[in-house]
């Protein structure tokens, strides 16, 4: 009697063991798992390669930053009593403007004050005793537009324009024009960068629109 008993017991734990390797999510032994069915992805290793940087923003919630200076704007400079250096002049393609006396001063990446502030010390430095400069922009580099617009081209900037307002230059959209979003090309920092924005974001001189064709 006490042997059936002992036999009962043994073959109720084999049979609990047998159960439990078919219960799913149990823990697997270690070695390779069995033909069909997949292992463990990989493992990032330290030391690997970096993820790539995000993208630059160029639209944020932040105050667009002061208007800087490039060729193709057109600036008029106004020296107090000094009717002869008192001009228009244009940034040509070295980021220049050339005036009396002085000759070449370098505009790009300043804006129109730090400009009169860099003018009057080179006239101060031998031509002037007090020099007194205004710069503003007389007319401001163009902007591009491209795409799904019925006159896709080059045209003079507005100030505070849109994309929006820039389709509208540009003779509106065409019948097959993907309209709440276009693609904006903008130079920051030397680099060009680009984002898709909507048609409501505020342009700068100088960019360019690009506005895609719709698939349906």
């Amino acid at each position: 009697m006490r042997h059936a008993r002992l036999a009962l017991v043994l073959l109720a734990v084999m049979m609990v063991a047998g159960c439990a390797r078919l219960i799913p999510g149990s823990v697997a032994p270690d070695g390779p798992p069995p033909a069909g069915v997949a292992g463990p992805g990989p493992v990032a290793l330290a030391g690997g390669p970096p993820p790539p940087p995000p993208p630059v923003t160029l639209v944020s919630g932040a105050p667009l930053p002061p208007y800087t200076l490039d060729s193709g704007d057109r600036l008029r400079v106004v020296v107090f009593g000094q009717d002869n250096l008192t001009n228009s002049y244009a940034v040509d393609a070295a980021g220049n403007i050339t005036m009396p006396l002085i000759g070449a001063v370098h505009t790009r990446g300043l804006t129109p004050n730090e400009l009169s502030h860099v003018l009057a010390g080179r006239l101060q430095q031998g031509f002037l005793r007090e020099p007194h400069v205004a710069v503003e922009v007389e007319l401001y580099r163009p902007f591009f537009i491209l795409g799904e617009v019925n006159f896709p081209g080059q045209y003079p900037y507005v100030p505070n324009m849109t994309a929006e307002t820039a389709v509208a230059i540009a003779g509106g959209f065409t019948p097959r024009a993907w309209r709440p979003i276009v693609q904006l090309s903008r130079a920051v920092e030397g680099i060009v960068a680009r984002q898709r924005v909507p048609v409501i974001t505020q342009m700068n001189p100088g960019d360019t629109i690009v506005v895609d064709e719709r698939w349906f």
